[in-house]
């Protein structure tokens, strides 16, 4: 088998669905193995941070591998800021770039898109994956790829391999598929059972599951061991969306000040918090009023399972979700609260759009339609989706990069066939709203949400009265038939209502509302969330 296929199809094996990418000189016999050999298909895109946006986002609601594949130099490095996005926020994403020839790098010249020295690009990615490989060698190669591939399913993380572009049809042999990397039983035996023994012992327990937990495939055995251990759920910024097929004792979103006070309550005032998969980041636990101790928290993450001060090293999460599942016993079913009333109920008339109104509005359809899954970019977009009916949620809740919403969606699409609401500001459209112009030829019809405000919003919640976070209003709705799609120009709570109707009946293309906002408005949830940060840490002075 030729080098390139040998790649593919262990991508293929290993549960990666498509290719996202953008050719270049040095990747051009890569792409046209991707398209002659037919194992995976093959999205391409204009920019690379879009590449990566949409391998990053289609693995977060299929599962499985993503893959993102780009020229050396001048490709490789416009994915940086995603591939750093997937490192933070732990998806398996496989960056393949191409790379220069023996001959090339034997002339002694400095090659075009080269930085530094030659080897700049893997220094660089190295700091921003878990494994990396070259394959410039056919009998090292099947070795490399599979234990490259098998880091970045077990860790979580992105991996990155080089082909030089003259190895690209090198003979070579298959490439192994790797037993998973060893690890103690006997240690995840006790851990599970000191965490059982910690939760017998706890009156107020609380789960918290993380992104770790959907990217190892683990929802339907944490839903299982959260309803036969008695232990109500709350998921975090970051997780909202996770089990949401899933039949559990369900809290709510924990938000810190920011959120609901009787998840916060429960939360905050638990005596032991199982921490599975988390991210203790700051927009997770940053504006929580009081922090967890170490004491009362179990946390699984990165292979490490910390018990209070116990630290159980090189522990997979599944082995031991699986082990406490094997030794709890049922307890009875905890009483939670009522789940709060969500917005709906769009009142249709000519008064100016509000974001509440937007997700009263998408809350309608889903009640009507049954809910779809949601790509949110960074901003009040994403707090507004916080307000949304359970669905599946993709959004970088932590990273917090603008320019993810567009490309995720279409990703997400492409990956799964499920037709996706994409809600996005102004000024992450700017970065990369114009990907859409690629759906058509793709087959793919999202539902753009477009919120408005002419500034970064979410900015300027922050400092406001700065004219550096103002946007002028580039027309929107009118470029969306130019790319391929239906624009709509809103800026009446009636005309937001129509505007969805039509968008939910229509197919085939994408359908982009261009909602304008007032200035200054902000969701409910943003409005928290800003207070609690003022609150809780100092305000940025004036120069």
């Amino acid at each position: 088998m030729k080098l390139g296929v040998a790649l593919l199809q262990a991508l293929k094996d290993r549960g990666a669905g498509e290719v996202f990418g953008i050719p270049g000189d040095f990747a051009l016999p890569f792409f046209r193995c991707i398209e002659e050999s037919g194992v995976l298909p093959l999205f391409t895109f204009s920019h690379e941070p879009s590449v990566g946006f949409a391998a990053d986002a289609a693995v977060r609601l299929r599962g499985g591998l993503g893959v993102a594949a780009v020229t050396y130099g001048a490709g490789a490095l416009n994915l940086v800021n995603p591939v750093a996005q997937a490192y933070a926020e732990k998806t398996p994403l496989v960056v393949i770039s191409g790379a220069p020839g023996r001959g090339e790098v034997a002339s002694g010249l400095l090659l075009h898109h080269q930085a530094k020295a030659l080897d700049s690009q893997m220094r660089v990615f190295r700091e921003i994956t878990c494994d990396q490989g070259v394959l410039d060698d056919p009998a090292t190669a099947p070795e490399i790829i599979a234990r490259v591939l098998r880091s970045c399913a077990e860790y979580a993380r992105p991996v990155y391999l080089e082909l030089p572009r003259d190895q690209v049809d090198a003979p070579v042999g298959p490439v192994p598929l790797l037993p998973p990397s060893p690890f103690d039983p006997e240690a995840v035996a006790a851990c599970a059972e000191e965490i059982l023994a910690r939760l017998a012992a706890a009156q107020r327990p609380v789960l918290l599951p993380g992104v770790e937990v959907r990217r190892l495939g683990l929802e339907s055995p944490v839903a299982e061991l959260a309803r036969r251990l008695g232990v109500p759920v709350a998921t975090t910024f970051l997780g909202r969306g996770l089990m949401v097929d899933q039949e559990t004792p369900r809290l709510g979103t924990y938000l810190g000040l920011a959120g609901e006070a009787g998840v916060r309550e429960a939360v905050e005032g638990a005596d032991l918090v199982l921490m599975l998969g988390i991210i203790t980041s700051d927009t997770n636990f940053g504006v929580s009023g009081r922090r967890l101790a170490p004491g009362a928290t179990v946390h699984a993450l990165d292979r490490e399972v910390r018990v209070g001060h116990h630290v159980y090293r090189d522990l997979p999460l599944p082995a031991l979700v699986e082990a406490l599942l094997d030794r709890a016993g049922a307890r009875p079913a905890p009483a939670v609260p009522a789940p709060r009333e969500l917005p709906g109920d769009l009142v249709e008339d000519d008064a100016p759009v509000a974001p509440e109104d937007i997700v009263r509005g998408l809350n309608d359809r889903f009640r009507a339609s049954g809910p779809l899954p949601v790509a949110a970019d960074m901003g009040d977009c994403l707090f507004s989706a916080l307000d949304l009916r359970e669905t599946d949620l993709v959004a970088p809740g932590y990273y917090a990069s603008m320019g993810f919403g567009v490309p995720a969606g279409l990703g997400m699409q492409a990956a799964t066939g499920r037709r996706p609401i994409v809600l996005v500001g102004d000024g992450a459209f700017q970065m990369t709203g114009w990907e859409l112009g690629h759906a058509r030829r793709h087959g793919l019809d999202p539902i753009v949400v477009l919120f408005n405000n002419r500034a970064w919003g979410m900015l300027e919640a922050f400092q406001p009265g700065g004219r550096f976070n103002e946007l002028e209003d580039w027309h929107y709705a009118d470029l969306a038939g130019p790319l391929g799609g239906d624009g709509y120009r809103i800026r009446t709570r009636a005309e937001l209502g129509r505007a969805l109707r039509r968008a939910w009946e229509t197919r085939g293309r994408f359908q982009l509302l261009d909602v304008h906002l007032e200035a200054g408005a902000v969701s409910p949830a943003l409005r928290r969330f800003v207070s609690a940060v003022q609150r809780l840490t100092q305000a940025p002075a004036a120069c």
